[in-house]
């Protein structure tokens, strides 16, 4: 499905810029009046980590005339294997910062607006209302909705994109000319059940893979050039080198872009989407203890049992002294319980205290009253007890 160019070209190009795009002007379907509409657009970039750092590369080099960041995090040297747009000294540093200077580096024709803030319900109307197409490159599912439903409250389109470990996945949202990501995903995944990049790993270079799919859809709609992914979703297997596509048509009972919507303002998203859920909050309430009071519990032999409900290649990166591994998995399947000593009292941890919350209920549910787990998991293991461990 062709569109029409979502931007009217800019009045000219300098000869600089004529000279910067040639490769782009000899191209018939982009030509200079495309190359004039990409210097007269405005983009966001929701997130400058794994996809937002391809993304805005391109862009930039692509010549868009303004570029918008919301980023609020600092770099970490985590962040070095795949978020290309940051470099070793940038470490500490605002990953916005720091994606600006690397966009003003690629091309200093580019205009570059920081919003350095977390994006939420307050304040996205009012940031995207600034611009003329959103590229989303967000890890969580409350930011993916927050985003797709002031898309739609806005008809501004948006270009999405998704990475875990080998695979990718690359979509156009736009509710007036096709489906939005609700459509798609209706309710978001239950708590825990789906792993974040941080959780699961993501392969560095399948950013760049689905960033720049993510671009050329972005300059496709700038320009009003070839077929856009509306209404496609693009499936991405790396370690196959295979692409696939799924038809997704707009569903007529939609909650945000459906004929009678049941949301027709934002809404409390993380709320929606429940970080954590209830089960797992009210396990947690009174059963969370310290790195400093599982120290505490070490050092003074007590008896417990530390359970690590991690996966194995986690757990070879960083442990807690004399902890065990039990993936979260068996506990969710039952395979688990009948290993547990009945004489110790159980203490779980995972990465952050999501995981072993989750499982934590799992085990109050099946008798284990006095079981807790470490609020904080590893990473604040490491923090507060052993700065000298790796974290990840």
């Amino acid at each position: 499905m062709s569109l029409p160019p979502l931007v009217e070209p800019a009045a000219e190009l300098t000869v600089d810029e004529v000279r910067r795009y040639s490769r782009h002007l000899i191209i018939p379907d982009v030509g200079m009046a495309g190359q004039k509409r990409l210097k007269n657009a405005r983009v966001l970039a929701v997130g400058a980590g794994g996809l937002g750092s391809p993304a805005l590369m391109y862009l930039a080099a692509a010549g868009v005339g303004t570029l918008g960041i919301v980023e609020f995090d600092e770099v970490d040297e985590s962040n070095l294997q795949r978020q290309i747009i940051h470099s070793q000294s940038d470490i500490g540093r605002s990953k916005a910062e720091s994606a600006k200077d690397s966009v003003l580096g690629i091309n200093p024709y580019v205009r570059v607006n920081l919003h350095q803030e977390r994006l939420d319900s307050s304040n996205v109307m009012e940031i995207f209302a600034q611009y003329d197409l959103i590229v989303d490159g967000t890890d969580n599912f409350a930011t993916r909705y927050l985003v797709n439903d002031a898309c739609v409250l806005l008809n501004k389109p948006y270009v999405w994109g998704s990475i875990y470990r080998f695979d990718g996945q690359a979509s156009v949202f736009w509710s007036e000319h096709g489906p939005c990501y609700r459509c798609l995903y209706p309710e978001p995944p239950p708590p825990g059940m789906v792993p974040s990049c941080a959780e699961g790993g993501v392969l560095g270079v399948l950013c760049a893979s689905v960033g720049s799919i993510q671009v050329t859809e972005a300059i496709k709609l700038l320009a009003g050039v070839g077929d856009p992914l509306v209404g496609r979703l693009m499936i991405y297997d790396a370690l196959e080198m295979n692409y696939r596509q799924v038809k997704v048509r707009k569903d007529p009972d939609c909650a945000v872009c459906g004929e009678n919507p049941t949301v027709t303002e934002l809404i409390d998203y993380e709320a929606f989407c429940g970080v954590v859920s209830d089960e797992a909050q009210a396990a947690a309430r009174d059963s969370t203890i310290t790195p400093g009071q599982l120290k505490e519990w070490i050092d003074g032999d007590e008896k417990i049992d530390i359970i690590d409900v991690r996966e194995p290649n986690e757990y070879e990166i960083v442990s807690i002294p004399g902890a065990r591994l039990i993936p979260k998995n068996e506990f969710l399947m039952g395979t688990a319980l009948s290993d547990l000593p009945q004489d110790r009292r159980i203490v779980l941890h995972c990465k952050t205290g999501v995981r072993s919350a989750e499982v934590l209920a799992v085990l109050k549910d099946a008798g284990f009253a006095d079981a807790v787990h470490v609020g904080g998991g590893v990473i604040g293991w490491v923090n507060q007890i052993e700065p000298e461990k790796p974290v990840y």
